[in-house]
């Protein structure tokens, strides 16, 4: 059988209870499209055949191609070969309703958790298996947030489900993982997300400096003006970026 391409970042998950605990988080039902990301050698397509509708496993290794086509072709597995980072999901979804499974090379989770929230057709559940650090960051709340639980949590609720020991994966990653769950809301005008975030990271480029300060320098505006639009956002003017939270956050970019 094929090996782990380390440079694609391929850790392949084989324990049954682990996988499970991933497909549950999902709550798959027999209605139910689901887009995997990241198939591998198939354990987890097995069990997400089993409960969904259809499941449309996308594979970046060609080498994989062949096993997967074989094992699932008498299935309701379509196998796909293609970078997620580049996959068109409006190709190959039939306007239904879909949900994302997805065991990724840790590389690209930040680029593709915005990819699937902001720019692909809005799915009802996210389930990722993701590392430890990574699920603590995006589960930030103040005063401890950064920019990747903001961008996140503008547009799902976030939920860590369950922590995975590196031992787990063949080959064994250097460090522990976490499966976690993204729950979309309603979909933000993606003018005003862009507007936010831009702010974000306006505000984010200086973390370690207090936010009034940078907006300051970096808008161009009067201090004695920011101070006063903190104090109507109900925000202290001594506060720095980690303090604020995405509420903190739109009622600034609506002031400014």
């Amino acid at each position: 059988m094929t090996f782990a391409k380390k440079s694609l970042g391929q850790n392949f998950l084989t324990d049954v209870k682990i996988l499970n605990k991933i497909v549950n988080a999902a709550d798959i039902t027999p209605e139910d499209t689901v887009i995997e990301v990241g198939p591998g050698k198939g354990s987890m397509t097995d069990i997400l055949s089993q409960r969904a509708s259809r499941v449309i496993a996308v594979e970046k290794d060609f080498r994989l191609i062949p096993f997967l086509k074989e094992r699932f072709s008498d299935s309701n597995v379509e196998i796909i070969e293609s970078d997620i980072l580049k996959f068109i999901p409006r190709e190959f979804l039939k306007e239904e309703r879909y949900k994302i499974v997805a065991n990724i090379p840790y590389y690209i989770t930040s680029h593709f958790i915005r990819l699937a929230l902001e720019q692909w057709p809005q799915p009802e559940i996210i389930v990722l298996v993701v590392q430890k650090e990574v699920a603590e960051r995006i589960m930030a709340k103040p005063p401890n947030m950064n920019l990747l639980a903001l961008s996140v949590q503008m547009y799902a609720d976030a939920k860590k489900i369950d922590m995975i020991k590196k031992g787990s994966f063949q080959p064994s990653p250097k460090v522990d993982s976490a499966i976690i769950r993204l729950k979309p809301g309603e979909k933000i005008n993606s003018d005003d997300a862009k507007k936010i975030f831009n702010l974000m990271r306006l505000g984010f480029g200086e973390k370690r400096k207090q936010l009034a300060s940078i907006l300051t320098k970096k808008l161009e505006i009067r201090k004695e003006e920011i101070v006063d639009i903190f104090k109507r956002a109900g925000i202290s003017p001594n506060a720095r970026s980690e303090n604020l939270g995405l509420d903190d956050w739109a009622r600034l970019k609506q002031m400014l």
